[in-house]
């Protein structure tokens, strides 16, 4: 397999591709293309989320897991009353709710994920994997349509406080094709680099999460921030079409919808469409402001990566102009009783899958409940029926929950039919739209970024 990127924005990739050109591993391009997500795709994601990751280490062949999702905040703290606002974003026809304000903020993970990342399987200095980042807050970056559309359904959220500035700029939301500046990124990610990713815990961006969290009435603590560590595990398991399946489940269902899902190379359009609708069937329609990347490099070293702030809370750090997350107010990932300390559950799949002669596919996704979903249908697409994987990424997807099903333009009258016989609902989308999820991708016949995310890839040539 060659060495490739695959992400939610060019720029993100341009940054893994910078940092396996400088000889950097796996690893290294995962966190430098992060660390420019956290710039390019401020809509979706940022340095103040949470993550979950999967790693190949090419020279050993070990595969493990990353959790650095968020933990619940409230450790060394008091109970007290919290003022949390109730929003309603509009996803196509459906309006869902969220809660969001400074106390849906949990304790950030993702600057340890990345700190993990680089001490482990890291080759290049921190500090140089900062570097790409950083020139993008220095220049700002092109706002790609997609994040366009995703603004205009998020402004409640994405224009509070801070975030007017700049999503909003001169009152008008910022439109595709232009210019997203967010200057005080510059001085955050120069404290990221002088500190390590460590100095969001016990540093100056440390600092002023503690004195925003005071000043507004979050419930994030010195000692959530003291406590916290991202945590490696071993990934589940699955046989899936000729291939070994590496991912996580929590609540990604993942492992138990490929097991149940037939083969499906060889089926009509309508056959494919009732057997994948019959299995991925069940959950709500919820979303998150999610993003995922995929980088393998030339030693056969892979890492898949995704985060999410949620849907964000609202609230910038001052002059830094870092959202927090929303992760407490995300309905969806709330099972039971949050306790202060203990992580909170995540949909978030990143996945392996290997074969005989090594690697086969590298994939993640967003899209809250429907990543898994667009996983499964991507995943089929390459390692059942044999689609090159950018095909597999852009093939319309449909989405099935409660027996309605939602699909994007491009199935055949037949499809819709046949799922109409068959009782469900069918409600059809005039244009593809980040609401199937986002998937990238790199697999042996080439690397793939997801169109509706603006999405984008590239492959490192061979020396």
């Amino acid at each position: 397999m060659d060495a490739a990127v695959a992400a939610g924005h060019p720029a993100t990739v341009e940054a893994g591709i910078e940092a396996l050109e400088a000889g950097g591993s796996a690893a290294d391009a995962a966190v430098a293309a992060c660390l420019a997500s956290c710039v390019a795709e401020t809509v979706m994601t940022g340095l103040l989320g949470g993550g979950h990751a999967i790693h190949l280490d090419g020279a050993s062949g070990r595969i493990r897991n990353l959790d650095c999702f968020v933990a619940v905040p409230g450790l060394g703290g008091s109970a007290q009353e919290v003022e949390l606002l109730e929003l309603e974003v509009p996803f196509g026809t459906e309006l869902v709710h969220y809660t969001v304000g400074i106390a849906s903020c949990g304790v950030p993970g993702l600057p340890a994920g990345l700190g993990a990342l680089h001490s482990e399987h890291g080759r290049l200095p921190w500090r140089r994997l900062v570097e790409p980042a950083l020139r993008l807050a220095e220049s700002g970056v092109v706002f790609p349509k997609a994040h366009a559309a995703c603004l205009e359904m998020l402004a409640s959220v994405m224009t509070m406080n801070e975030g007017a500035r700049i999503y909003s700029p001169g009152g008008d939301l910022l439109p595709a094709g232009g210019t997203l500046e967010q200057p005080g990124l510059v001085r955050a990610l120069e404290l990221l680099a002088d500190e390590g990713p460590e100095g969001a815990y016990r540093g100056a961006l440390g600092e002023a999460l503690l004195a925003l969290m005071d000043e507004r009435g979050g419930l994030v603590t010195r000692d959530d921030l003291l406590a916290y560590r991202a945590l490696w595990s071993e990934p589940l398991e699955i046989p899936y079409a000729g291939t070994r399946f590496f991912t996580r489940g929590d609540l990604s269902g993942l492992p138990e919808t490929l097991r149940r899902l037939p083969v499906l190379a060889g089926l009509s359009a309508a056959e494919r469409a009732l057997l994948l609708v019959e299995v991925l069937d069940g959950g709500p329609a919820g979303d998150g402001h999610t993003t995922t990347l995929t980088a393998v490099d030339a030693e056969g070293s892979a890492c898949v990566l995704t985060t999410s702030l949620g849907l964000g809370s609202g609230d910038f750090l001052p002059g830094l102009d870092l959202h927090l997350n929303s992760m407490l107010g995300e309905t969806d990932l709330i099972r039971g009783p949050l306790e202060p300390g203990e992580r909170m559950g995540s949909m978030m799949a990143p996945s392996l899958a290997l074969d005989h002669e090594g690697l086969v596919l590298a994939l993640g996704a967003a899209g809250g409940t429907r990543l898994r979903s667009a996983l499964v249908q991507v995943a089929a697409g390459i390692l059942d029926e044999g689609l090159y994987p950018q095909v597999a990424v852009s093939r319309p997807r449909l989405h099935p929950a409660a027996g309605l099903v939602q699909l994007e333009p491009g199935f055949d009258a037949d499809v819709t039919a046949a799922l109409e016989e068959a009782g469900y609902e069918v409600r059809a989308w005039p244009a593809q739209h980040h609401y199937f999820g986002g998937v990238s991708a790199v697999a042996r016949a080439g690397a793939a970024g997801d169109p509706r995310r603006s999405g984008a890839s590239a492959t490192l040539p061979r020396r």
